[in-house]
């Protein structure tokens, strides 16, 4: 299944600012769409409307979690600590214009904030309140932090037949330690594997490990949900134990190991670094052309005839003891180095060009500002401020929706649609 990302313009709804500082926003800024939004080319956002989701998460993987939801057309409040709320709300340099971290933004659209104390009966109250009317809670505070402040899962189900409770943590419910994303991808043997073979383990640029944690527990919670509703086609309730998703990041990590994983299992042999090179698969790497790097994929022998014949090594695709991926690894260094020597001497476009015409996967090595800029290629260029479904609710300051959320039930306010 290809997802496409798609670039849009954030837009603030029933908000108090005025119209200029709104239309400021609109022109200036612009946010990542979670790729849930199309699968298969048919939007699927707004599926999960009516659903209520009490987000007590904090950081990335939860919140990430959410914005999916949010995405898809549930209704979630974020509730944050007083004063501070979430601590990316800090994690800046930049900030937009309103103070906001760029970080924060990236994984909090299609909220409303809510800043409560647990330790203050009426907060507490407040929160007990809308969980009785959630549908699911998710949380990734340390095990017990919850009940010790009166947010008892138990309880709270017990009370809440219908509610699904996720839990994400770092390494599971019987243990205290917090997780960050960098531990959980040094101790997965993440590191381990990235980098080039001489250098140090090195950690992904992204935060990914929070990130598939955060699709790992949508994925849960929605099948929660399926089951839930099958369980009440069937007039009966989905047992506590059902409702519950467990996501903890290093369990995501080693899983996200995959093939890694797998050889480790099967050779008994100890993993390498294989910088841009593929441990299974020759040429599948980057290579250096005159003005630029660019990486080529060769996934089978078919394209692997024909990548040779694009790139002009007719003597390579002739040679039966390269005609196997198995051969090629067996001759990797001729085969890397023949097509290392061979695309330096033209531009990258040229090879893109060659190989794309006979269907050899391949790519420009891209700054983050390219990509942003041309997300997939001719199907999709350039950044448009256009309007959007999935998009309806820029990340919000904090405790911007308290007073509403303290005066009326969740199921009398929403987001107020945009203007056309």
């Amino acid at each position: 299944m290809i997802c496409e990302v798609d670039l849009h313009i954030m837009h603030r709804r029933g908000t108090r600012r005025c119209a200029p500082e709104i239309e400021q926003m609109r022109n200036n800024v612009r946010y990542i769409e979670t790729s849930t939004d199309h699968i298969g080319g048919t939007i699927v956002s707004q599926n999960l409307k009516g659903i209520k989701v009490l987000d007590l998460s904090r950081v990335l993987a939860g919140p990430y979690c959410t914005m999916m939801l949010g995405d898809l057309g549930a209704s979630i409040i974020k509730v944050e600590r007083p004063n501070t709320g979430d601590d990316t709300r800090g994690w800046g340099p930049p900030f937009d214009q309103r103070g906001q971290s760029a970080y924060f933004l990236s994984a909090n659209r299609n909220k409303f904030s809510l800043a409560a104390d647990f330790r203050n009966a009426e907060d507490l109250a407040l929160v007990q309140s809308l969980a009785a009317e959630a549908d699911i809670i998710i949380e990734n505070y340390l095990p017990g932090a919850l009940a010790r402040n009166g947010l008892d899962s138990d309880v709270l189900m017990a009370k809440n037949s219908r509610l699904i409770w996720c839990t994400i943590s770092g390494f599971g419910p019987d243990s205290q330690r917090p997780g960050y994303d960098f531990v959980a991808q040094a101790e997965s043997g993440w590191m381990a594997i990235t980098g080039e073979p001489e250098g140090e383990p090195m950690k992904v640029g992204v935060a990914l490990v929070d990130v598939l944690a955060g699709k790992d527990a949508a994925i849960g919670i929605l099948a929660a949900l399926a089951g839930r509703d099958a369980a009440e086609r069937r007039g009966d309730v989905l047992p506590t134990p059902d409702r519950r998703v467990q996501v903890t990041l290093a369990s995501s990590a080693v899983a996200a190991l995959v093939n890694v994983a797998q050889n480790a299992l099967v050779s008994g042999a100890p993993t390498r670094r294989w910088g841009n090179a593929h441990p299974n698969l020759v040429p599948y790497q980057l290579f250096h052309a005159t003005d630029r790097p660019l990486v080529i994929a060769v996934g089978n022998d078919a394209q692997w005839t024909q990548a040779a014949l694009a790139l002009g090594l007719d003597d390579l695709a002739g040679d039966a003891a390269l005609s196997t991926n198995a051969g090629r690894l067996t001759h990797r260094e001729l085969v890397v180095g023949r097509i290392a020597q061979r695309v330096r001497e033209a531009p990258a476009q040229q090879w893109i060009d060659r190989l794309d015409a006979v269907g050899v996967p391949c790519g420009l090595v891209r700054s983050v500002q390219e990509a942003l800029h041309d997300v997939t290629g001719s199907a999709r260029t350039g950044v448009s401020p256009i309007l959007n479904g999935r998009v309806r609710f820029e990340p919000p300051l904090l405790d911007e929706h308290g007073v509403t959320i303290r005066e009326k039930q969740w199921s009398s306010f929403d987001l107020v649609p945009i203007p056309e």
